[in-house]
């Protein structure tokens, strides 16, 4: 085999010429003391994979046969046809290995082969656990050890061929009378011969073996002492032949034994007294070298090339594809260090720089975060998932759940990443995105991943790297995949490239982490840029973010991004494998923040008085589920309480923020606020938030602005690399400098509310919350706001923008704005504390409201809250898919004004039940007589279960002593649609006629659906059943069910029932042909109050046309037959029509 031949030119194999085939049973340890060798001769290969599985040859045989016909040809390599030098040529394999790292190709053609050998060699008795060796193409330099397990009871026959390590060097001239090789647990048993080119095997990896029977009595031991630096006490070379256990000897001491004896049958017998580890510490596999043995690149576990991936073998049994990665997989950091004076019990994992390098990546990502930083309170990690913003438009935007709806991930941070494991194929890289609102702490639960890592939380990953998005903002085109491992980061690494190439072996093992995702520029154009699987030659950094994310470089990492989903970037997160969204503190999270926050400070006096602070205003305890807000009402109620009892936190965002600031402003240089909301504006417009120390306009200003904690250096970033503590103050801030800025026309302020964007040139809202601190700092009173902060002078400058910006809020027509821009309009007038803009906000909504697909925060419905209140009139609200929570949906219901509402059926049902177990029975009566489902659409399984719990509800209710009457959502519900299509439809339909006859009221049931339900003659005969029940009917559409002559006559018999109440009857697009059209004809004179009648394409001839024509002569009552179908000769339609016009081929 030449060094240069491709992987696809190699031979493949494809049947066993069983006649030439000769073998005999061999020998096991424990079965009979000897062995027979099978003889196997090999000949042109027919067939496939399942041959070779079938077959009693051993794949060590394909090694010398195919490097005998791939070296056949080749004149400048000599070719030993002697039996006894008749081996594998190591050399050759390795120059082939070598040749192939860079090309993927080849690479992916041998690691789809690889899994066979793993596959041969698994035993099924071993219930998964596998007896393999991994066997890894390492480099000259590396030391690995391996572990190897064997079977539990000795002496019984192994089903499965013997392994590699088992055969000697020459299959030819195996010599069955050699005496096996006998292992105690810390005794090794066998013959003394040259093993210098035997394997080295650790030894605590062949103890987890259960003892064999056999005894063996000792006469005659000499110690070879050894010294406990010296790598032979961990690695011993063993002769050949079968291993076999017999009982430890426990009372000697630790170190190498020598003991001879005669008669025993070998030369030497060397003993190994150590600890003897239990099955449940195997330790990690970790490849040890087996000279002669060619390895499969890129497929650790496996000897051979000729074993196929699993996606070539879809019927090979599971556990011969998992065993091996399960078995080991809670074992995979590498070994501590041992103590002075003791000796480890198993080899290292690594080389030595690979260790190195572990260690320090454990140190940079281990360390704690001191103060505020280092309160955890654990937050709900939501599934998440992306759907078309409309039936008209390919673009997708993340779903809005409802509340009972969301998939929390119980596990947290352990179900997330494991999420990257689920049906996740060989070599394929895993995106994971973790979305999250500006201020949710998409960060500090990217640092706890990391640190997770370094406390041993993740076996699962090797190495971790978790790298800002800003340090990614470089041009140039001299980048490659080691510098953005090693050097991109905030704080370069120092790594050797034996690190990078054994990074590169098993990317399986690495996790990368993407921190600020919406920071990078252009982000959404990775998807379409073209990036090479490996590029040779150094490229941009936006090539190889690219080849990340088309899953080419790297392949078979685990990518974990954090985003703000915001824009086209939640296009360029379409292919992640998993979505996940931070959900914020609740309620009772956020409370308990700020018990600890006070604990942690040492202020546990005053956690009682800050709660208390909080809860009087409404609104800061509902922004509090944001940590970031959290938190800064923390640092603002500390240093009130400092000052004394009368202390009362502001009722705004602005009012907080200011009064951060407001002391910080009081020794700062002169013009260094306003300096700093420059910075942080500009900042902004390029969508950064980390600046460097020479940024700063003077040296003052860095000083003062870090010591007042305005800016800080982020984690484990460069010294002169600084960022400010939230993206909220740099909003704050940056809203600052536009109130005060002379450099922005006043007639160009209002764009910045971004409340109407403008088609041309729309202003980029990164800095998304600036218009709510815009609107507060313009209006409200200068004196504890402007003033505050700069002096009287910086407040009397922003009268004009004050009356450009009321000019513009009052010509808005609240009616005419979409849901979002109407909730931000709420909010800037909240901010603004302006009477008169406020009353005109809140007089001009309208009387119905509709945030159906809108999220609405806690916050959001808190503002709604007000705005409804005092508006002074009725409202009717749809609040379906909002996610609104369950105390925010449950204020907005108790409202006076609020008289009709509409939400989430399982979100209702959840409130009425909490309401009825506090005891709330006045709310619990609002909600019940607001709640309205009309129409009702049923687009899913779920919609039919939740109408069905509804249901289940009211007869509950109409059952119990307390309550009586039927619930006004059930009772007065008219128009029914069921739209679920041929897969649902079938299964859902028998569960929503079980529950139709509650609808008294109802007048519309439409089952046609553009994908057609397909209920069937089954559907309509139960249906059917439910008509004496269905006294207000109007309306009965059928059409696109698949209806036959059979559901026709059913249907017949039960109309009827509905004859003086159903005024549209729709049997479009059916089946029915001339015997269910005479059914229909038969009844129609009976349905006195029918007006129209649809049976257009439809199966029925001329006959059963007749027949419908004649029936409807003797209707008077009814005003249209629609009656057109192509198996009816447009001549009779068109006779039909002349002798009655109220037959409509239309």
């Amino acid at each position: 085999m030449t060094s240069g031949r491709a992987a696809t030119d190699l031979p493949r194999p494809q049947s066993w010429r069983e006649g030439e085939a000769t073998s005999s049973a061999r020998g096991s340890p424990g079965n009979s003391g000897s062995s027979q060798c099978a003889t196997m001769e090999l000949g042109p290969l027919e067939g496939g994979y399942l041959e070779l599985l079938n077959s009693d040859a051993d794949p060590l045989c394909l090694y010398h046969f195919y490097d005998q016909m791939d070296l056949a040809g080749e004149e400048e390599i000599e070719l030993y046809s002697e039996p006894d030098t008749d081996t594998i040529n190591c050399d050759q394999f390795s120059r082939l290995l070598c040749d192939m790292e860079g090309d993927e190709e080849t690479r992916e053609a041998y690691a789809n082969i690889a899994e066979l050998d793993q596959y041969v060699f698994q035993d099924s008795q071993l219930e998964g656990l596998s007896k393999d060796i991994f066997i890894e193409h390492i480099g000259p330099d590396e030391v690995i050890g391996e572990s190897m397990e064997m079977p539990a009871e000795v002496g019984q026959k192994s089903q499965k061929r013997p392994f590699p390590e088992e055969l000697p060097a020459d299959l030819k001239h195996w010599k069955p009378a050699e005496p096996p090789t006998v292992v105690t647990g810390s005794l090794l048993v066998g013959p003394v011969s040259d093993c210098s080119t035997l394997p080295c095997l650790p030894l605590p990896a062949l103890f987890n073996q259960e003892p064999a029977s056999g005894q063996m009595r000792l006469e005659k031991t000499d110690q070879i002492p050894m010294p406990f630096s010296s790598s032979s006490l961990s690695c011993l070379n063993l002769p050949e032949g079968p291993i076999q256990f017999v009982p430890t000897i426990s009372t000697l001491p630790h170190g190498l034994w020598q003991i001879s004896e005669a008669g025993t049958g070998v030369s030497s017998i060397f003993i190994y007294h150590g600890e003897v580890p239990q099955a449940s510490q195997v330790p990690p596999p970790s490849g040890f070298t087996v000279h002669g043995l060619p390895t499969s690149p890129d497929r650790p576990g496996s000897t051979s090339p000729f074993a196929p991936s699993a996606t070539d073998l879809p019927s090979m049994p599971e556990p011969a594809l998992t065993s091996r990665a399960n078995m080991t997989e809670h074992k995979t950091s590498p070994t501590q260090c041992p103590a002075a004076g003791e000796v480890s019990n198993k080899l290292p994992k690594w080389p030595e720089p690979v260790e190195q390098f572990y260690r320090s990546l454990q140190d940079t990502y281990g360390a704690e975060p001191a103060g505020p930083d280092g309160i955890l309170v654990e937050v709900d990690l939501v599934q998440a998932r992306l759907e078309r913003s409309s039936s008209k438009s390919l673009e997708r935007e993340l779903a809005t759940p409802d509340w009972a709806e969301r998939q929390l991930a119980q596990g947290g941070l352990a179900e997330v990443l494991l999420a990257a494991k689920e049906h996740r194929r060989p070599r394929e890289t895993r995106v994971i995105a973790v979305l999250g609102k500006a201020g949710q702490g998409k960060s500090y639960w990217a640092g706890a991943v990391s640190r997770a890592w370094a406390c041993g939380r993740l076996p699962q990953y090797d190495f971790v790297f978790s790298v800002p998005c800003h340090c990614l903002n470089r041009p140039g085109d001299a980048y490659g995949l080691q510098d953005l491992l090693f050097s991109l980061g905030p704080q370069p690494l120092v790594a050797a490239d034996e690190v990078f190439s054994h990074i590169l072996k098993r990317p399986d093992r690495v996790l990368l982490i993407l921190d600020g995702f919406e920071e990078l520029e252009a982000q959404d154009g990775f998807l379409h840029s073209t990036c090479g699987p490996a590029p040779a030659e150094p490229c941009s950094l936006r090539g190889l973010l690219a080849g990340l994310f088309q899953k080419k470089l790297l392949r078979g990492c685990t990518l974990l991004l954090t985003a703000r989903p915001r824009g086209r970037l939640v296009q360029s997160l379409s292919k992640a494998d998993a979505l996940f969204e931070l959900s914020g503190f609740s309620m009772e999270q956020a409370q308990a923040y700020v018990m600890r926050y006070f604990e942690s400070s040492g202020m546990t006096e005053h956690q009682d008085r800050a709660l208390t602070l909080l809860r009087d205003r409404p609104l800061l305890l509902s922004h509090s589920h944001s940590p970031t807000l959290c938190r800064a009402v923390c640092q603002l109620s500390e240093a009130l309480l400092e000052l004394g009892e009368d202390a009362k936190l502001p009722s705004t965002l602005t009012g907080l923020y200011v009064g951060l600031l407001g002391r910080a402003a009081l020794d700062s240089p002169p013009g260094a606020l306003a300096e700093l909301a420059k910075l942080a504006w500009e900042l902004g417009r390029r969508h950064q938030s980390t600046l460097q120390e020479d940024q700063f306009p003077s040296a003052d200003v860095r000083t003062w602005a870090m010591a007042k904690g305005l800016v800080q250096h982020p984690p484990r970033a460069a010294e002169s690399e600084l960022a400010f503590p939230s993206f909220l103050l740099q909003c704050f801030l940056g809203a600052l400098w536009l109130a005060l800025s002379g450099e922005i026309k006043d007639k160009e302020l209002p764009q910045y509310l971004a409340l109407t964007p403008r088609k041309k040139r729309p202003y980029d809202n990164w800095l998304e919350g600036v218009p709510r601190f815009l609107a507060g700092l313009i209006f409200q009173p200068p004196a504890r706001c402007l003033g505050a902060l700069l002096g009287p002078s910086a407040a009397a400058s922003v009268d004009r923008k004050q009356k450009v910006l009321a000019r513009y809020l009052k010509r808005l027509q609240p009616g005419t704005l979409r849901a979002r821009q109407l909730l931000e309009l709420l909010h800037c007038a909240h901010e603004a504390e302006e009477a008169g803009i406020w009353q005109h906000v809140v007089q001009e909504l309208p009387g119905r409201l509709s945030f159906l697909g809108t999220r609405l925060t806690p916050p959001d419905a808190h503002v709604l809250g007000k705005a409804l209140e005092a508006a002074g009139q009725d409202f009717s609200l749809d609040l379906r898919s909002t996610g609104i929570c369950p105390s925010g949906l449950g204020s907005l219901v108790g409202l006076s004004c609020v008289t009709r509402f509409r939400a989430a059926l399982s979100d209702t049902v959840a409130l009425w039940e909490s309401l009825q177990q506090h005891g709330e029975t006045k709310l619990l009566q609002a909600a019940e007589e607001k709640f309205t489902i009309e129409p009702f659409k049923a687009k899913s399984l779920k919609d039919v279960e939740d109408l069905g719990k509804l249901v289940q509800t009211q007869r509950t209710r109409s059952s119990s002593e307390d309550t009586a009457g039927e619930l006004p959502a059930v009772r007065d519900l008219k128009k029914l649609e069921f739209a679920l299509g041929p897969v649902s439809g079938p299964q859902a339909f028998p569960k929503l006629v079980r529950i139709l006859t509650a609808f008294s009221s109802l007048q519309h049931l439409d089952l046609d659906a553009l994908s057609e339900n397909k209920i069937g003659d089954e559907g309509v005969s139960q249906l059917s059943a439910t008509f004496p029940q269905l006294k207000s009917l109007e309306t009965l559409n059928l059409s696109q069910n698949n209806i036959t002559d059979l559901g026709a006559y059913k249907l017949a018999e039960a109309l009827p029932s509905l004859a003086a109440s159903l005024l549209r009857l729709s049997l479009y697009n059916n089946c029915i042909c001339d015997v269910g059209a005479e059914s229909l004809a038969r009844v129609l004179p009976d349905m006195v109050s029918l007006r129209v009648m649809d049976v257009q394409y439809n199966k029925f001839t001329a006959a059963g046309a007749q027949q419908l024509a004649a029936s409807l002569r003797r209707c008077p009552h009814v005003e249209t037959l629609a009656m057109w179908t192509p198996t009816i000769p447009f001549s009779v339609q068109e006779h039909l029509q002349q002798q009655d016009s109220r037959i409509s081929l239309r």
